[in-house]
């Protein structure tokens, strides 16, 4: 392992850096409008759906 790492060189503030400009990023495109649905989101609406439909189906 590097030593600047060990000492908190510049690889950790990069990591935080880019997190940060992540972050700020995201927040800009959906003050654009630009937001999406995240996938978890999706999943778990579809994954509602079908256990609904399945204990319709089940219990009728």
């Amino acid at each position: 392992m590097d030593d600047s790492f060990r000492q908190g060189g510049e690889q950790p503030r990069g990591w935080y850096q880019k997190r940060r400009d992540k972050i700020a990023a995201e927040i800009a495109r959906n003050r654009r409008g630009e937001h999406t649905v995240p996938t978890w989101v999706l999943a778990a609406t579809l994954g509602l759906f079908v256990a609904a439909w399945v204990a319709l189906v089940v219990f009728s």
